[in-house]
């Protein structure tokens, strides 16, 4: 396929040379009625720029296929046989995903690593999870994403679930074995579906570990915003093969999906595939040798460890993304919530994941020699800083298996069963009605239906003692839980 074209930016481009007068949606106007104040900050090219594919890039039957034809080239960019747009972000794509496999009442294996937005699938689904439980470093504090032998013996205790999601890379840049996964997954006529929302990058440089098309899954989601060149809630769910019905998968999305879909999405993931098949091994490499200057930099510093690729080994990870900087603060004797707080207020260096342990920098094609300088200085001032910042309070971290919850009933039914908030004290050995994720990254310590244990309260009441921020709990102080009523 040609893909110096851009049908999307093409059909903006041919609306404004039309120059077309709109009287249906964005009232806006492209512009014409926003706030002066407004402009000047965000500028009027985004309000020039907001234009309806229906009657606008396109006609009124979309004759022209604007949408679909940038579809088609993402699909072939990446070696699937389909591409769907989404701008609801890969919250929306991986519930898509979920639905199209399973229904309600049905079993679908999924990572116990997963986002808070699968969670929220399994409630809005009603499809019942058979948790495969990621691989738990205690030394690291930090879960590894599952093995295919995993996968395996819960296929073999669920011969009647539907499918299996599995989530790689992971938060701090672990990845699974994919073809390992998907071979097992077949060999029980199941398809892989594949939270790779952190890896909308690696179908295109050949150093990067393996994407999900290539290694075999048959449904892949991708939040093109996190690694890519998109804007936020850009997303893209590929799919390959025969085992999940596209016409199931297109269904899905338009009933979960927005019916005002963003034109500035539809632009920016056209303009990003053309430039990463254009240039991707080009500036990806570049990324990739920046990253590892970096790490050398973060080697050098005492107090600072640095991740690698000694956690690729049987019990780990399968593999790492290199443009991810995991790094353990603890030497500090900080926790990763103080060092990123205290690099945003003193240095202006906003890092993407901190917990109690550890930070994590992800390095793209976007960072040049200026975001570089300023993370290795950033880090360096941090290691000399740290002896006059405040001791932290004791978290009480799990050890390794404690999280692995009873199941007690579906995440949906608890979450729409009657509920109650209870004191912490009194919450252990009572069901959860809600979400409960420490937040970035938001993988749920709790979900609904899941029996809390001390050990999970422990954790929870000291880590928010310590900055950790559950945002999605009726009770972010951790002093109350909302659990199903007896």
């Amino acid at each position: 396929m040609d893909h110096s074209r851009v049908p999307v930016l093409e059909a903006l481009q041919a609306f404004r040379r039309r120059g077309d007068v709109v009287f249906g949606p964005p009232g806006h106007k492209q512009g014409r009625g926003v706030d002066p104040r407004v402009l000047d900050i965000v500028g009027a090219g985004v309000f020039a720029s907001d234009v309806l594919s229906l009657n606008g890039l396109d006609d009124r039957r979309e004759s022209q296929g604007v949408v679909p034809q940038a579809e088609e080239l993402m699909a072939d960019a990446v070696d699937a046989d389909h591409a769907f747009f989404s701008t609801c972000g890969s919250s929306l794509s991986v519930k898509t995903a979920m639905m199209s496999v399973a229904g309600p009442g049905e079993k679908l294996l999924v990572s116990r690593n997963a986002h808070k937005s699968v969670v929220a699938g399994l409630i809005v689904s009603g499809i019942r999870p058979v948790w495969v439980h990621p691989h738990f470093d205690a030394d690291l504090q930090l879960a590894h994403p599952p093995e295919p032998e995993d996968v395996r013996r819960a296929l073999a205790e669920n011969p009647d679930a539907k499918g299996m999601l599995l989530i790689t890379p992971t938060d701090w840049g672990t990845c699974a074995d994919i073809a390992g996964a998907a071979e097992v997954c077949h060999a029980a006529d199941v398809p892989l579906i594949v939270d790779e929302a952190w890896g909308a990058h690696l179908p295109f440089h050949r150093d990067l570990p393996a994407w999900g098309m290539n290694a075999g899954a048959d449904l892949v989601v991708t939040s093109v915003h996190k690694m890519g060149s998109a804007i936020e809630q850009s997303s893209v769910f590929h799919l390959q093969g025969d085992r999940v019905d596209p016409d199931v998968l297109s269904a899905r999305e338009d009933l979960l999906g927005t019916t005002s879909s963003s034109a500035l999405v539809y632009l920016t993931l056209d303009g990003w595939r053309r430039q990463m098949v254009e240039q991707g091994e080009e500036l990806l490499g570049a990324a990739i040798a920046r990253a590892g200057r970096i790490g050398e930099a973060v080697r050098g510093m005492d107090g600072l460890s640095l991740m690698g690729r000694e956690v690729v080994r049987p019990g780990a990870a399968f593999d790492l993304d290199p443009l991810v900087l995991t790094i353990d603060v603890r030497p500090l004797g900080i926790t990763g919530y103080q060092a990123a707080e205290w690099l945003r207020a003193e240095r202006h260096v906003d890092i993407g994941s901190a917990d109690a342990c550890r930070i994590s920098a992800r390095i793209t094609h976007g960072d040049d020699d200026e975001t570089e300088r300023a993370l290795v200085d950033g880090l360096g001032a941090l290691v000399a800083a740290a002896g006059s910042m405040e001791r932290p309070p004791r978290v009480d971290l799990p050890e390794p298996r404690s999280l692995e919850l009873e199941q007690a009933t579906t995440p949906r039914e608890a979450f729409f069963a009657r509920v109650e908030q209870v004191p912490v004290d009194k919450a252990v050995g009572r069901v959860a009605a809600e979400m409960v994720s420490p937040y970035p990254p938001g993988v749920p310590v709790l979900a609904p239906g899941e029996r809390i244990s001390q050990e999970v309260v422990d954790y929870l009441t000291t880590g928010v003692a310590a900055g950790m921020l559950v945002p999605d709990a009726a009770d972010p102080s951790m002093e109350t839980l909302r659990v199903v009523a007896e």
